[in-house]
């Protein structure tokens, strides 16, 4: 379990890190867990790069695809609480915004 992303979550702040072999991102957490046996987290995000798409959005990450993690001061209002934002069925579920 990341203690980072977990306390992140709790006090609502944003994260910055590399994905896969990407550029940086900036991502608001909601949900961590483990989903089908690998620990899985997510977010919104709202900058940095992504390799197709829009840059912004609900995305859901590997952990084990995460580098350079870092939490930032920065924090965001909570839940957004659209239809979008499809939490998903977690094998475990360590953290979720509120």
């Amino acid at each position: 379990m990341n203690d980072d992303l977990v306390r992140a979550i709790d006090d609502k702040r944003l994260v910055e890190f590399v994905y896969k072999t990407g550029g940086t991102r900036i991502v608001e957490p909601h949900d961590y867990g483990i989903r089908r046996g690998a620990e899985a987290l997510l977010g919104f995000q709202i900058g940095g790069e992504r390799q197709s798409g829009a840059p912004h959005g609900w995305r859901h990450f590997d952990v084990d695809q995460i580098r350079h993690l870092r939490v930032l001061e920065r924090r965001f209002a909570g839940t957004r609480a659209d239809s979008a934002q499809h939490h998903r069925m977690w094998d475990t579920l360590f953290a979720r915004v509120t």
